[in-house]
């Protein structure tokens, strides 16, 4: 990717916002945004709000524009932040703006008004994980949900058209006629050839994104522990916050992981080229049980094999591809079994690799999916 540090000169036609997350980001920036930019070459922008200024992305042909610092505190964020990004949007008029985050629905609303359709990108089920906040107490989730759903809804259908990265949520907007568009990875993102250099692969497991409580953190670092090997290791790529960190030092097993922090996509693909197999042991939390993550996908597009909670829709995506096992991930044991299970069945484990990998190759890719976003942009840009 090459880029300058410059704004466009034109006015985008096609502008997708965001006040939440970084310009970086692999679904709104590296995907969506990058394939309407090819058939819409310098008719495309991302606007954003972190203070890092403009920029060009030459390779791609979009521009970046930053709306100023991000504001501290969510309430400023969802105002003060909303405020300057919603009169940024209306100051470009483009002809479509589509936007990533819930907290801007009822700004989208105030931008029909000016005569832009306005596409909601809704990446998860918000109702759901409503469900799931750990800070919520437990008596006012469901009444607190129900609240979210009328509100999601209420300005969704104020929107031009809605977008959904899962079946799932798409239930949630099913009067919506929503345009499904799934999250899968892009075909070459994370294969690598290091492994064909580097001989045979470390006994590693591999586990990438947010280190939480609900995604079995704790029963990740106990399980590795409890793997007799003691060359057996843990490669953990992202974050975690609170007192989370300090439970993690204490718990067994914890000498035997190696924390990389946050990792970009080159990073993310060196490590899962060094590991066995790639974890993904969510809790059974309302928002996980139907979740499609990522790194479910893109474990298997980098030929690792996968283990997974054993959830009804993961099943039939592992044992549908023949990629992985499915253990609970509430169960340290059972999971230090499963590991065991692909240190002791080497050439077995690499075939579910690289039956992952086929799975990717035919079904599961963004080049597929990408179709369907182009087909709504097309439906809503007749002329161009």
């Amino acid at each position: 990717m090459h880029t300058t540090k410059k704004a466009a000169d034109i006015r985008p036609s096609i502008i997708h916002f965001t006040t939440v997350h970084p310009r970086s980001d692999t679904r709104v920036r590296l995907k969506e945004v990058t394939t309407l930019a090819r058939l819409w070459p310098n008719q495309v922008a991302l606007f954003v709000q972190d203070g890092k200024g403009n920029e060009v992305d030459v390779g791609s042909g979009f521009s970046v524009q930053d709306t100023g610092a991000p504001e501290r505190g969510r309430l400023r964020r969802m105002t003060v932040g909303a405020w300057r990004m919603y009169y940024a949007i209306r100051a470009a008029r483009p002809k479509i703006a589509h936007f990533h985050d819930p907290e801007l629905l009822p700004w989208a609303t105030l931008l029909r008004f000016s005569g832009i359709k306005v596409i909601y990108d809704a990446h998860e089920d918000l109702p759901a994980a409503t469900l799931s906040k750990p800070y919520i107490k437990s008596a006012l989730r469901k009444p607190l949900a129900a609240v979210v759903s009328f509100f999601e809804g209420f300005f969704a259908k104020r929107c031009t058209r809605v977008v959904v990265a899962t079946q799932s949520i798409g239930q949630n907007f099913s009067t919506l006629n929503p345009q499904l568009v799934q999250n899968f990875p892009l075909l070459a993102e994370l294969q690598s050839d290091q492994v064909a250099h580097n001989g045979e692969v470390p006994l590693h497991f591999a586990y990438v994104g947010g280190i939480t409580r609900i995604r079995a953190a704790l029963e990740m670092v106990e399980a590795i522990g409890l793997v007799a090997d003691q060359t057996v290791r843990l490669q953990m790529a992202g974050t975690f916050t609170g007192n989370l960190g300090r439970e993690l030092e204490q718990t067994q097993g914890w000498n035997r992981v190696d924390l990389h922090g946050w990792a970009d996509r080159t990073k993310v693909s060196t490590i899962l080229a060094g590991c066995r197999a790639g974890l993904v042991l969510y809790y059974p939390e309302p928002n996980h049980i139907r979740a499609q993550p990522n790194k479910l996908f893109e474990y298997m597009s980098a030929s690792v094999p996968v283990l997974a909670s054993d959830f009804p829709l993961w099943r039939e995506i592992v044992d549908g591809a023949g990629c992985g096992l499915l253990v609970d991930p509430k169960d340290p044991q059972a999971i230090a079994d499963a590991m065991q299970w692909i240190i002791d069945h080497p050439a077995e484990a690499a075939e579910m690799g690289r039956r992952g990998r086929k799975a990717i190759e035919q079904r599961y890719n963004w080049e597929a999916e990408s179709e369907s976003l182009i087909a709504l942009y097309r439906n809503l840009l007749p002329a161009t």
